[in-house]
């Protein structure tokens, strides 16, 4: 058999748990393109030599996670804005033999708010919960998007002065205690916390204390149905899980590795969820 005429990968350390082979397996079949989307874990210490082969092993540049995203932000030779602005880099490609880094991250929780609740951000303030590597892709679509009330709330306050520094204005910090207030008034909710995830079940914030128009989202889709989405369910309000986030930001990796841009579609997504319903 001829070897694939294209390569992309994703990288970790664990990457086992990853669901973007089955992603990109799906629009590599559905398209009928000649390709391979592999799963590579690398240990930290070996990452800046796995970058440097990249080239001579045929491959045309993967998705980057945990615990590799600051260190591909460091080694790209160049990088997109979204990557600049948000620290972090979670996609790899070339242009001109060079090594770029970008994040789609921004763009896939855009684009998952736009398919399930348009015209979300014209209503705000936003409130964020957590202060993470994923608040800051969340903060950088708001930004994008024109939200100027953004209210970043974290355990450690610190940790939210951080991030409001590093975006500026419109965007505050705050502590938990001052959720229940800041939640009062706002259009938008986003969980970025593990609070919600399988082992970590809680509530990160009570839903209770918004306004009937506010849309409430959480980041984590393992399970579909955090504790947050649903007490916002039953209290009436929209909401939007967060698989379609991780579905979305595949969307520009692929295209620039396969040259094609792929649909997430209901098949895609129904396709995933039986895969999560297997392996929580």
């Amino acid at each position: 058999m001829a070897e694939a005429s294209k390569k992309a990968f994703v990288t970790g350390h664990p990457i086992g748990h990853s669901r973007s082979p089955k992603i990109h397996g799906y629009w590599l079949a559905k398209y009928g393109i000649d390709g391979v989307y592999e799963a590579i874990d690398v240990a930290p210490e070996a990452f800046a030599e796995f970058l440097q082969t990249l080239q001579a092993q045929g491959y045309s540049g993967g998705n980057v996670t945990i615990p590799h995203k600051e260190a591909a932000f460091a080694l790209a030779a160049r990088r997109d804005d979204a990557a600049e602005q948000i620290g972090a880099v979670n996609t790899l490609w070339f242009e001109d033999g060079e090594l770029w880094g970008g994040n789609t991250d921004a763009h896939g929780f855009a684009a998952n708010l736009d398919e399930y609740a348009p015209g979300w951000a014209a209503d705000g303030p936003a409130v964020v919960l957590g202060a993470g590597g994923a608040a800051r892709a969340v903060i950088h679509a708001l930004k994008q998007r024109g939200v100027n009330d953004i209210r970043i709330v974290n355990r450690t306050l610190a940790r939210a002065q951080e991030l409001r520094d590093r975006f500026g204005a419109g965007v505050s910090a705050h502590g938990m205690a001052a959720a229940g207030e800041l939640l009062e008034d706002a259009g938008l909710l986003v969980n970025t916390s593990a609070l919600g995830m399988h082992g970590n079940e809680g509530l990160s914030a009570d839903p209770g204390r918004l306004p009937d128009r506010a849309i409430v989202t959480d980041i984590v889709y393992v399970p579909l149905e955090t504790p947050l989405l649903a007490a916002a369910s039953a209290r009436g309000l929209k909401t939007v899980d967060g698989l379609g986030m991780l579905l979305h930001q595949a969307v520009p990796g692929f295209e620039r590795w396969f040259g094609t841009r792929p649909q997430v579609t209901a098949e895609l997504r129904q396709m995933i969820i039986a895969d999560i319903g297997a392996k929580p």
